[in-house]
């Protein structure tokens, strides 16, 4: 169990003493003379030398109330000029003494408040236990659906008169295990199933069900299935197997109704990063249990909308039995997949449509016709087909598509948009201007694709000075950020006197949500310490879009507007990290407020997950008041000197249900 963080300053701080107090202290001292030494005989009428002496002792007062006037001006001009002073035209001392005015003026203001600011939130009902907004209406009642009809859920982000509360986990919660643990055993109680998805057969789809656990161990037909299904793949492309996968040029995958997650589970050992999306699910959720298991997933579609993904972003897109009507639309689904995927990029499609037994009804030989044609008209080569599985690479030459005599006509600049927001589907090819256009085979190999040199960075307008200045901070950065949670993880590890605190282990976290990204140097350091993680890269739609340089650097991401629910389910990431965002946010005009923003966190962390907040002083003091009401364990802590940032390290406490 966690040891709980202490809120307030960590170490002795600003918060009591220093100049600020010497200040009213002569200010007090110099009411008190003025009182008790003079007062009494002011008001005596004898003599010329008592009158000289009331007259010295009138202007001496006065001048004393001019004193204690000019100094409360003083200060409070101070206090102002905070935030309307620019650094370089500030001395360095007087800054301090004005930040240490404003955080004792904003703790006045929080008490003289009460308690009716700092109240903690109150826990959501159970029906919201597994809220998914944007996407669930908590006033269905499931156990009138029928599990085996697909429900289509669109994307719907609408307010919601109950979010102002915590959602709590299911009675029987249990931390997961760690990885690589985890990936092969989850607990049965932490998400929502029914019964039916254990039938399902799909390849993707099996696993057994114990009493408390659902394992998907290598002893399972699944595990050597998936195995044998990748060496296929890889031997399709025209590859010995699955291990030159990273050579052939493929590193990031999309799995399209990913199942519970085995195919991205497998390749990881392969040095490949698979995300994974599906519909919004009620119950026996795809992407649900596989983040459960430590794999990237989030709720996405191909029903009406683009994936909010840039183009030219993926080495393989994968759909095993994802029920994807391909032929539908005229083929506008097949051109979101040629639009997510790279020059010289996989599309492989597993269905029981494509075996010999299918194609010998009429109504799927003429499916199958149709979608022949489509990737046919979209310059995809069909390299093979074995059993069910076809497997299409896209051209990697733009001259193709002029020589072609029909399909999809090549989008115009005004509709070629790079990274899409949810809009409708576009039935153009996108992408084919982009400097971006690169062959897969002619990109730097993983891992070396995550340092990309100056000619890679001038694509996306970046400088190489900028671009090593941000990867040497970030590498500093994560050094410091894990040695503060060191002290503060395990209470079962005891450690003698004067010995240093035991670093945290290096699979403590498998999954970090990055809130503001920006060139992803938090992913890069912490793979480059080693870290066994990985990292949804968030781009705030708010913000300068480096989500293409992101993907271009092996990693994977999203875009996202943070007044929006993020498209996932309750307690799927161990860390949500921010770095500039609440600046970010405050720009814009409070289309949302800072709890908002913050109640979204709660919900998408796990219990006894971590919260690291790096942002401008008085907004993270502001942040740090909130996690009274969210009932997290925080500590707020000094930056160097020269810094006009503060950390916020918080952690979310484990707070279970009454029986």
């Amino acid at each position: 169990m966690s040891r709980p963080l202490y809120r307030g300053f960590s170490g002795g701080g600003r918060g009591s003493g220093g100049n600020g107090h010497d200040f009213f202290d002569v200010s007090y001292q110099a009411k008190d003379l003025g009182e008790n030494g003079f007062g009494h005989e002011l008001m005596s009428p004898a003599g010329t030398n008592r009158s000289r002496q009331s007259l010295i002792f009138t202007f001496l007062k006065l001048g004393l109330v001019v004193f204690i006037v000019l100094s409360l001006s003083s200060s409070l001009y101070w206090a102002i000029s905070i935030s309307i002073s620019s650094r370089g035209n500030i001395h360095h001392g007087y800054r301090r003494l004005q930040e240490q005015v404003v955080a004792d003026l904003t703790e006045i203001g929080e008490l003289s408040l009460g308690i009716a600011r700092l109240k903690e939130l109150e826990f959501c009902p159970p029906e919201y236990e597994n809220y998914a907004p944007c996407y669930n209406n908590v006033s269905e009642d499931f156990d009138l659906v029928d599990p085996l009809v697909p429900i289509e859920y669109e994307r719907n982000c609408v307010p919601d008169a109950k979010k102002g509360c915590l959602i709590l986990p299911p009675r029987n919660y249990r931390i997961p295990l760690r990885w690589p643990g985890g990936r092969d055993i989850i607990w049965k109680e932490n998400v929502k199933i029914t019964g039916h998805e254990f039938s399902s057969g799909s390849l993707t789809k099996r696993m057994m069900v114990e009493e408390e656990q659902i394992s998907f161990r290598s002893g399972s037909l699944m595990v050597d299935g998936v195995e044998d299904y990748t060496h296929q793949i890889a031997e399709m492309i025209g590859l010995p197997n699955e291990s030159n996968f990273i050579e052939s040029g493929i590193r990031t995958v999309l799995d399209i109704g990913c199942g519970f997650g085995s195919f991205g589970a497998h390749l990881f050992s392969k040095q490949l990063l698979t995300m994974c999306i599906a519909n919004y699910e009620a119950s026996g959720s795809q992407v649900q249990l596989t983040l459960e298991r430590g794999i990237p997933a989030m709720i996405g579609s191909f029903s009406s909308r683009q994936l909010p993904y840039p183009y030219l972003s993926f080495d393989m897109l994968h759909c095993a039995r994802c029920e994807i009507e391909w032929e539908k639309n005229d083929g506008i689904f097949l051109v979101e997949v040629d639009r997510l995927l790279r020059p010289g990029g996989y599309f492989v499609w597993t269905s029981q449509m494509n075996t010999h037994r299918s194609q010998r009804e009429k109504e799927n030989q003429k499916k199958w016709s149709l979608i022949r044609d489509f990737a046919e008209n979209l310059c995809w080569d069909m390299l093979s087909q074995q059993d069910e599985t076809i497997v299409w690479k896209k051209t990697s030459r733009r001259k193709c598509y002029s020589s072609r005599k029909a399909g999809p006509a090549v989008c115009g600049r005004s509709h070629d948009v790079e990274s899409p927001y949810y809009q409708p589907l576009n039935p153009c090819i996108a992408g084919t201007r982009s400097r971006r256009w690169i062959p897969i085979e002619c990109r730097t190999p993983w891992p070396s694709r995550a340092r990309p040199n100056s000619t890679e960075l001038d694509i996306h307008g970046i400088h190489l000075e900028d671009f090593a200045e941000d990867a040497a901070n970030w590498n500093s950065v994560i050094h410091n950020f894990w040695s503060l949670l060191s002290p503060l993880i395990f209470s079962d590890h005891p450690k003698r006197p004067g010995d240093e605190d035991p670093s945290p282990p290096f699979n403590m976290l498998r999954n970090v949500l990055d809130m503001n990204a920006h060139f992803g140097g938090f992913n890069a350091a912490l793979l480059d310490a080693g870290k066994s993680v990985w990292v949804m890269n968030v781009v705030p739609t708010s913000g300068p879009n480096y989500l293409p340089l992101i993907f271009d650097r092996g990693f994977i991401g999203v875009q996202h507007d943070w007044c929006e629910a993020f498209p996932t389910y309750p307690r799927t990431y161990d860390m949500v990290h921010a770095d500039g965002l609440l600046s970010l946010e405050t720009r814009q005009k409070h289309r949302c407020s800072m709890l908002d923003i913050f109640l979204e966190i709660d919900r998408i962390l796990r219990p006894e997950g971590w919260v690291i907040i790096r942002d401008a002083a008085h907004l993270v003091e502001a942040a740090r008041s909130m996690t009274t009401q969210l009932r997290w364990d925080a500590r707020m802590v000094e930056l160097d000197s020269s810094s006009d940032k503060k950390l916020l390290v918080c952690q979310k406490p484990f707070f279970r249900k009454q029986q």
